[in-house]
């Protein structure tokens, strides 16, 4: 966690220089993003809190000395930010981590518009060292959405402990001095966010390993299933669910499990009647480390696709069935994956 600064660009920002503050900043930018972002589940708090962590790194910049190192400054500076949000709110989720899934033919609940839903993480926004195809298992999970999802279950403190001493690697003296609470005391939360994750876990989710590595689905597969969007054909997507698949739409409470109520599903809904060219996807560079599209429904009045969610796949671990799908219907994503704001129908589909 030790990286050392420039004495020089220190003692210019520390003098009023600006400039020489963001350059001292920036390189930590998207590392303190992905920090925030599993603190607090959302994108758009994440985005926040770093800025709000510059902003106190700046006001506070006469206080820093050395032996302390600047990293291990601005993290403490962002998870005390992060605290204090998860003081006033309540924690995110996805659908299915809020109620029980739904029969194919029940009526769709009403939108929850309340900041309540877990957001996706645009792989391009994630640090080097994160995004690495060549990363262990353990990594890769680190930022899956699942994991992402879990962490919100624990208490704030706790989800401090662990995301610092088993996602970023820190001691329990340096977690312990972050936040301000004695060694014994950090290493009991550490014991109990494990003990709440391990309980936690999603029936067939494995334990993340060092020693193996989570497969990329391949592109024939990721094709089959842009294809069977295109074409409405559900069956073609059943045929590549894992038997237990999840399906989700927040901000829609409502969610099913199975690849045959999601087909179900699928057959009198979203698909239903004469589909075929409803729905165009688009690829983005992923997110949370998972194939991720942007959704986009056919408007007869502008005679475009215009966004409807931003759509992450996740596979099993070997990438050949796809173990969940969840479309967040919230198009103010989009720019965030550089999707464009809406595609014309002689478009032709993405290969």
């Amino acid at each position: 966690m030790s990286e050392l600064i420039d004495s020089n660009s220190l003692t210019a920002a520390q003098g009023g220089d600006q400039q020489a503050f963001q350059a001292l900043v920036e390189p930590f930018r998207r590392e303190l993003l992905v920090h925030c972002y599993r603190m607090l589940g959302s994108l758009d708090d994440a985005e926040d809190l770093v800025q709000e962590t510059f902003l106190r790194a700046w006001r506070s910049l006469d206080t820093f000395v050395r032996p302390l190192y600047f990293r291990a400054w601005l993290y403490k500076i962002a998870t005390n930010a992060c605290l204090n949000e998860l003081a006033r709110r309540t924690r995110r989720s996805l659908p299915d981590g809020l109620a029980a899934s739904s029969a194919p033919n029940e009526p769709l609940a009403a939108p929850n518009l309340d900041p309540v839903w877990m957001q996706p993480f645009p792989d391009a926004w994630m640090p080097e060292a994160l995004a690495d195809p060549e990363a262990g298992y353990a990594s890769q999970e680190r930022i899956s959405l699942a994991f992402a999802t879990a962490l919100q279950i624990l208490p704030p403190r706790q989800r401090a402990v662990l995301i610092l001493c088993d996602v970023l690697d820190w001691s329990a003296n340096e977690t312990a001095e972050l936040l301000e609470m004695t060694v014994s005391a950090a290493n009991s939360a550490l014991h109990r966010a494990r003990e709440t994750l391990a309980e936690n876990r999603k029936s067939g989710e494995a334990e993340p390993s060092q020693s193996a590595r989570r497969v990329r689905p391949a592109p024939e597969t990721l094709a089959r299933y842009v294809q069977a969007m295109h074409n409405a054909d559900v069956g073609g997507l059943v045929a590549l669910l894992k038997q237990e698949a999840v399906f989700s739409m927040p901000p829609i409470p409502t969610w099913f499990r199975g690849r045959a109520v999601i087909g179900e599903f699928l057959s009198g809904g979203l698909m239903a009647g004469e589909a075929a060219g409803r729905w165009r996807l688009a690829p983005t560079n992923g997110a949370n480390l998972m194939p991720a599209f942007g959704l986009y429904g056919f408007d007869p009045g502008s005679g475009f696709y215009q966004p409807f969610a931003v759509q992450t796949l996740t596979f099993d671990p070997l990438g050949v069935e796809i173990s969940e799908i969840v479309s967040f219907g919230d198009p103010s994503l989009f720019p965030r994956f550089s999707l464009p704001s809406a595609l014309p129908r002689t478009s032709p589909p993405p290969p």
